[in-house]
């Protein structure tokens, strides 16, 4: 029986649009792991016990949330834990980092923005390479993290678990901001960064900024793409309203010139695929259209 295609590949012969497909979250906990990585983090043997249910706890406090297990490519295990944590709000994100003794000491964390640790002053571009969640990150997740190594500052580079996306794979996410980048292979890595360090977005491969609705993500999208917008503050969402169960007005900014630009977002629904490479159920894919 040959084995069926990658759900990345498939994604991408279909045409899939990248556009409005980022996971939404405001905080952020990564948290350096060598160990297994299972399907979901929470579920990592150190955090077992009392301290998996603290954690679990303190993000739905900050909901949305996410906890990230990361490594540094290459490197071998170590002593001391780091941790970096941290908000991506449209203006004003923030990360702090701090290294821990061991695992326990995350239970009793202060993830505020005055919390422990010094501020983070570079950027971070965290490839997931979770091949328990799907064959395709851990494909094309080493190859882009391989590339990320030869082109930025290894200070930068994290290998990190699911992020969202599988079939948009090889994913790039990029903090401060909250950029998620999807299907950059090696040879798109060195654009794609040079653009970001000049303050540009690589429209192309952009899925979506995290601190924002997939209807917001849509409608940003679309007002970028219309004015050749890639600067990273060329634009502000300053509003959404829900006109239908599946139809939003999205209300945009442009910085620069001053328009104010109501975009009118669908959801709409294709034919169903086999979603991931693990699925054993044809889904359709979800789709977020500004008209």
């Amino acid at each position: 029986m040959n084995e069926r295609p990658f759900c990345s590949e498939l994604s991408a012969e279909r045409g899939e649009p990248l556009g409005a497909t980022a996971s939404r979250v405001d905080h952020w906990l990564l948290v350096e792991y060598g160990g297994h990585w299972p399907y979901e983090p929470l579920d990592a043997a150190v955090f077992a016990g009392n301290l998996r249910e603290r954690l679990a706890g303190r993000l739905r406090e900050l909901s949305p949330a996410k906890l990230l297990l990361v490594k540094r490519p290459g490197r071998a295990r170590r002593d001391r834990v780091e941790v970096i944590y941290g908000a991506t709000p449209e203006r004003g994100a923030w990360f702090r980092r701090l290294e821990l003794s061991h695992h326990g000491d995350l239970a009793d964390l202060d993830l505020g923005p005055s919390g422990p640790g010094e501020p983070l002053e570079h950027p971070l571009l965290l490839a997931c390479t979770h091949g328990v969640r799907d064959r395709c990150c851990a494909r094309y997740g080493q190859a882009l993290c391989g590339a990320l190594n030869r082109l930025a500052d290894p200070e930068w580079i994290r290998q990190c678990s699911h992020v969202g996306g599988d079939r948009f794979a090889g994913n790039l996410l990029v903090l401060p901001e909250g950029l998620y980048f999807g299907r950059v292979a090696p040879a798109d890595a060195g654009p794609l960064i040079a653009r970001y360090l000049e303050g540009r977005i690589d429209l192309e491969r952009y899925r979506g900024r995290s601190c924002r609705t997939f209807p917001e993500q849509a409608a940003e999208l679309a007002v970028r793409r219309g004015g050749r917008l890639e600067g990273l503050h060329d634009l502000r969402v300053e509003g959404t309203r829900r006109t239908a169960p599946d139809r939003w007005e999205v209300a945009v900014l442009a910085e620069v010139s001053g328009d104010r630009i109501t975009v009118e977002v669908a959801r709409e629904h294709g034919e169903p695929q086999l979603l991931t490479c693990k699925s054993e159920e044809a889904r359709p894919p979800r789709r977020f259209v500004a008209r």
